[in-house]
C-alpha cells in the first residue's frame, strides 16, 4: 500500500505543471469521476475517498482504506472576434490530475488526504497576429487532510487546505499603440484554508452541508503589470495583484432505493466578493445539479446535469473601465459556459480494485460585450467544452 500511495502522490506532483480549464467560474463541476459523472452531485451523497474536497463528512462512508487516483482531459473550444473576425485559441487541451485517500480508524474516526486539480483558466492566441496575440494561464491545485466524526447517522468534517497557483498573463497591444504587457513570466503563490461539512444518512436518505473558505492568492506583477497598458484609457491600472480563490457554500441530498440513487445539490459560488473577481465585476453564481446513479455488485452507470448561469457580467462599454473589464473577461478569461451534461460509469475487477470512467459535455455558449470605448465596437466569444475522466480506484 505505501508504494501505491507514493505512485499517487508522484503522478498529482507531475501534473501541476499542465494547464488547466474550468466550468463554473474558473472551478470544475466536481472532483473526481464519480461526482463528474453525476453532474458534480457530492455534497449530500458519498463518493469515498472522492469526498475528501467536496463535502469532508463523506469519507465515512469507507470501511477500511481506499484510494483513487486519475486524471481528467479537458479540451475546450474557445474563439474570439474583436472586430477582425474569430479566431481559435490554442489552449485546447490540458490534462488535471486528482488523488485522494481516505481511511477508517475507527468506528468514529476517519481520515484523508486530496490532492486535485480545482481550477483553472486560460486562452492563447500567439501568433495569430490577432486578439492582440493573448496568453493567458490560471492553474489552481487543491491538497487537504480529511478529518472526520461520525456517531450514529451523524458525522461531521474538516478539512485544511494548502492550495497552489500559478498566473501569467501576456500580449501585445496589436491595434491600440503595439506596446507589449510588462509582466514578467510566471507568478506563483501558495494560500490556505478550509472545508467544513456535515451529513446525516438513515434507511436510503441522505441530506448534507458544505462550506469552502475563501482562499486569497497574490500573483505579483501580472493584474497590475496586465493592465499598466490600459492606463492611458483607463486613468489607473488595477492596483491589486490578488485573486481569491471565491467563498462556496452548498447543502445536497440524496435518496437511494434499490440499485437506485438520485441526487440534488445547490451551491453558491461567491465571486462578487472575491477580490480580484469583483475588480472585474464577476457576480456571485448559483449552481444548480442533478445526478441518477444505478448500482449493481460490480458495476454501476451515472448520468447529471449541471447548471451556473454565466458570473461575467456585462459592464458599460461606452466607458473606459467597462470596456477594458469585458474585454480581459471575455478575451482572457472566457468563463461564461453554463450547461453541463454528464455520463459516467464504475466496474469493479474484484473486491479490491475497481475503475470509474466519467464523460461531461459542455454545448456552446456565445457572449457579445461592448468594448466601445476601446474600438467603436464589441468583442464576441465562443467557448464549449469536452471533457474525459478516468479513475482507478483501491480498498484493503
Amino acid at each position: 500500500m505505501k508504494r501505491t500511495i507514493k505512485l499517487a502522490v508522484a503522478a498529482a506532483v507531475a501534473l501541476t505543471s499542465t494547464a488547466a480549464f474550468a466550468t463554473n467560474g474558473d472551478s470544475l463541476i466536481g472532483t473526481g469521476a464519480k461526482a463528474r459523472g453525476m453532474g458534480g452531485a457530492g455534497i449530500g451523497m458519498s463518493h469515498g475517498a472522492e469526498s475528501a474536497l467536496t463535502n469532508p463528512a463523506l469519507i465515512t462512508s469507507v470501511n477500511g482504506t481506499e484510494i483513487s487516483f486519475g486524471g481528467t482531459v479537458f479540451m475546450p473550444k474557445v474563439k474570439t472576434d474583436i472586430g477582425a473576425g474569430s479566431t481559435d485559441s490554442a489552449a485546447d487541451l490540458s490534462v488535471i490530475p486528482e488523488v485522494s485517500i481516505a481511511q477508517k480508524v475507527s468506528d468514529n474516526f476517519y481520515w484523508g488526504i486530496g490532492m486535485f486539480g480545482t481550477a483553472g483558466m486560460g486562452t492563447d492566441y500567439r501568433g495569430t497576429g490577432q486578439n492582440m496575440n493573448m496568453v493567458t494561464n490560471l492553474q489552481l491545485m487543491q491538497f487537504a487532510v480529511p478529518l472526520a466524526y461520525k456517531t450514529g447517522g451523524f458525522s461531521f468534517g474538516v478539512a485544511p487546505v494548502l492550495q497552489y497557483g500559478s498566473l501569467d498573463i501576456k500580449y501585445k497591444t496589436i491595434g491600440f499603440g503595439g506596446a507589449e504587457s510588462t509582466t514578467q513570466g510566471v507568478a506563483q503563490d501558495f494560500g490556505y484554508g478550509y472545508n467544513l461539512g456535515a451529513a446525516f444518512s438513515e434507511e436510503g436518505l441522505t441530506v448534507g452541508a458544505s462550506y469552502k473558505s475563501a482562499i486569497d492568492m497574490v500573483y505579483t506583477g501580472q493584474i497590475n503589470a496586465a493592465t499598466t497598458q490600459f492606463n492611458g484609457l483607463m486613468g489607473t491600472a488595477v492596483l491589486s495583484d490578488h485573486l481569491e480563490q471565491p467563498a462556496e457554500v452548498g447543502v445536497g441530498a440524496s435518496y437511494k432505493i434499490g440499485g437506485s440513487t438520485v441526487a440534488l445539490d445547490f451551491k453558491q459560488i461567491k465571486w462578487g466578493s472575491a477580490k480580484g473577481y469583483k475588480d472585474f465585476g464577476w457576480e456571485d453564481q448559483n449552481v444548480y445539479i442533478l445526478g441518477y446513479q444505478f448500482a449493481q455488485d460490480s458495476w454501476a452507470l451515472r448520468a447529471g446535469y449541471n447548471y451556473g448561469k454565466n458570473p461575467i457580467k456585462e459592464q458599460n462599454g461606452a466607458t473606459a473601465q467597462g470596456a477594458v473589464n469585458n474585454f480581459f473577461n471575455l478575451l482572457g478569461f472566457p468563463a461564461i459556459v453554463e450547461k453541463h451534461y454528464t455520463v459516467g460509469g464504475s466496474y469493479a475487477f474484484n473486491k479490491t480494485t475497481s475503475a470509474d470512467l466519467a464523460y461531461v459535455y459542455v454545448p456552446e455558449a456565445t457572449e457579445t460585450y461592448s468594448i466601445a470605448a476601446m474600438t467603436g465596437g464589441n468583442i464576441t466569444t465562443k467557448h464549449s467544452q469536452q471533457a474525459a475522466t478516468a479513475q482507478l480506484n483501491f480498498k484493503f
